[in-house]
């Protein structure tokens, strides 16, 4: 019999220059979530190293790595010893000249279950991700673990609710977001509690249009790429809620941590038995939606 409830663990952690020591203290809180009882653990994006992308330079392509890889070999040994799932956001090397930003799911036997690289890339002031990463190629993702089915996206999908729908529609029970994204220090005075309100609800609302959990790690710390650059002030607030968008658990601003918190499908079925958007979408009516632009 299928289980009908499962723990999940989010790792906010601040990452430092080292992406050896990044890796292993990732892999030691993978442990730590997985002795809380976490089934499926989930580490923020690109947790090897600090966020190279506040600025262009090609020498960065050197953090990119194969998959599989240095990091899934570390973390497929975790996963396998502590019998937990792990989802993993790298900045993977797929061939010379093209990279990606990829979400590795790896399963409680330390197998690689699938990948999902993502796919909308902003190019914005300090997150300049369009000049390492490819889009992903691979659609919209569900995957099958030993925890229960879930999808995972990548940050700056999660403020798309196509991408969002797309993976609940192929049977996700909880949607991952690993992501990094916090303020620019100039504009946080006039509008940091906006911008995080806003980041926070549109997930919210992934969860309550398609009666799933959501579930997403952020990092912390003020990273700068130079000590004269304003760099960006990372958020923390990881969290998970339900599938009405009620926030179960969420972490701090600025401080690491391991966040736990329990999935129950059978709240799943009580929500969309009560609200069935999933009913009374008229799929006939949505043509438009593969537009970029109704004219």
């Amino acid at each position: 019999m299928n289980p009908t409830k499962f723990t999940i663990g989010l790792v906010q952690m601040r990452c430092g220059l080292d992406p050896r020591e990044n890796l292993d203290k990732a892999a030691e809180r993978v442990a730590e979530a997985a002795k809380k009882g976490a089934q499926i653990v989930c580490l923020q994006e690109l947790f090897r190293s600090q966020y190279f992308c506040q600025k262009e330079d090609a020498a960065t392509f050197d953090l990119a790595e194969p998959i599989p890889g240095p990091s899934t070999e570390t973390l497929g040994k975790v996963a396998r010893d502590r019998g937990v799932v792990v989802i993993a956001s790298l900045f993977e090397r797929r061939a010379a000249g093209l990279y990606h930003n990829t979400a590795v799911v790896i399963d409680s036997t330390g197998e690689i279950l699938g990948l999902y690289r993502k796919m909308h890339i902003p190019d914005d002031p300090c997150f300049y991700e369009k000049f390492y990463f490819t889009p992903g190629d691979l659609g919209f993702r569900a995957f099958d673990t030993r925890a229960g089915r879930v999808g995972a996206l990548i940050c700056w999908d999660q403020w798309y609710p196509e991408g969002a729908r797309l993976t609940a529609l192929q049977g996700a029970a909880v949607l991952f977001y690993p992501t990094a994204i916090g303020w620019h220090p100039h504009e946080k005075a006039q509008h940091g509690a906006a911008q995080r309100s806003a980041w926070q609800t549109i997930q919210r609302a992934h969860a309550i249009a398609n009666g799933v959990y959501v579930a997403v790690v952020n990092r912390v710390r003020h990273e700068r790429p130079e000590p004269s650059a304003p760099g960006l002030e990372f958020w923390g607030t990881s969290f998970l809620c339900d599938p009405l968008g009620v926030v179960i658990a969420e972490a701090s601003v600025d401080k690491e941590e391991v966040l736990v918190g329990e999935v129950d499908l059978g709240r799943i079925e009580e929500v969309r038995r009560g609200w069935p958007f999933l009913r009374d979408r008229r799929i006939d009516a949505y043509s438009g939606l593969d537009r970029r632009f109704l004219d």
